[in-house]
């Protein structure tokens, strides 16, 4: 595998935020938020969705964007409802891209940016200038030697040597650098480290960092300038891995998820489905419970109609209905 690796330093700032997020990431794996409960996969899904597309200048507003993701009419600009539909798509994919292939690169834009552009799923063929205001704020490389870029990105991508962490931050700042697209490069750039990061840490599936991003969108333009004119990543690493940790740090903090009913349930759900389970068996799933709160929980999902129950005392089991 020969590449030239893109020019970043390790810096004291960036190895705390991998320290700090390494150690979130264990803890949402021991509260088994790898696989989130149903409606915040959704809601984060909707979060990444919105967020990314509203950076880029769409106009749909999260309430509409969530009608689509329902299959509801939605009046608004057409072009902006088929970016939505075409992102709907794209994500859901997610997982059945390889980051490393170029092919499947080339199939998410064409997705993305299907049937608002022209050349959508292919590299441009003409130069082109990041304009902020009436300057241009970046000329990006020659359109010719833009697939030579890439191939070397993604060979860069399969060094298994480098942390997944950081390689994904460095590999959306060079993306952006060789704007590789004549449209599309910035969604595609978070969409690309969002599926790198869940490959290796499958939690990040459903965490919305192009939210925090959007948040801080000025903040994320000005890194990647000044970045431009250092000639290396780091100061955009190190904001990226800031977003990240608190995209993870929001995760564990939503409404104390940790004691949450729905939470636990959820994950019943996922190890039990219509296998019938004790008390006894719902305790050791959930290990940091006390027996009164597995019996209030396990009474209370009967009341709802989510469990069934048979038996009395020690024979009582549950299915799910």
């Amino acid at each position: 595998m020969n590449y030239q690796k893109p020019p970043y330093q390790i810096t004291s700032v960036i190895l705390k935020l991998i320290q700090e997020i390494s150690q979130k990431i264990g803890e949402a794996n021991t509260l088994n938020l790898n696989k989130p409960p149903t409606e915040l996969r959704k809601n984060n899904r909707i979060k990444s969705i919105y967020s990314s597309l509203s950076i880029e200048g769409n106009s749909l507003s999260l309430d509409q964007m969530t009608s689509i993701i329902n299959n509801q009419r939605v009046i608004g600009p057409k072009l902006d409802i088929i970016e939505v539909q075409n992102a709907i798509e794209v994500y859901n994919l997610l997982p059945t891209f390889n980051p490393s292939k170029k092919t499947d690169l080339l199939k998410a834009h064409k997705i993305l940016m299907r049937s608002i552009l022209k050349n959508a799923g292919k590299f441009r063929t003409s130069s082109v200038g990041i304009a902020k205001g009436n300057n241009i704020e970046h000329i990006a490389p020659p359109a010719q030697i833009v697939p030579n870029h890439i191939s070397n990105l993604l060979n860069y991508l399969k060094d298994k040597n480098e942390l997944t962490l950081i390689k994904s931050c460095v590999f959306h700042y060079e993306f952006e650098f060789i704007h590789p697209f004549s449209d599309g490069n910035g969604r595609m750039g978070r969409l690309w480290q969002t599926l790198l990061l869940m490959q290796e840490f499958p939690i990040f599936e459903f965490i919305p960092i192009e939210h925090l991003i959007m948040n801080k969108q000025e903040e994320y333009y000005k890194t990647l300038s000044i970045s431009d004119k250092q000639g290396h990543s780091t100061l955009f690493v190190e904001y990226m891995l800031e977003r990240i940790d608190e995209a993870l740090k929001e995760l564990l903090n939503i409404t104390n998820i940790k004691d949450s009913f729905e939470a636990r349930i959820d994950k019943a759900l996922t190890n039990f489905r219509k296998k019938k389970f004790s008390r006894m068996e719902y305790m050791k799933l959930h290990k940091t419970i006390s027996s009164a709160k597995a019996s209030r929980d396990l009474k209370k999902a009967v009341e709802l109609k989510i469990l069934s129950k048979k038996g009395d005392k020690r024979t009582t089991v549950y299915t799910f209905e």
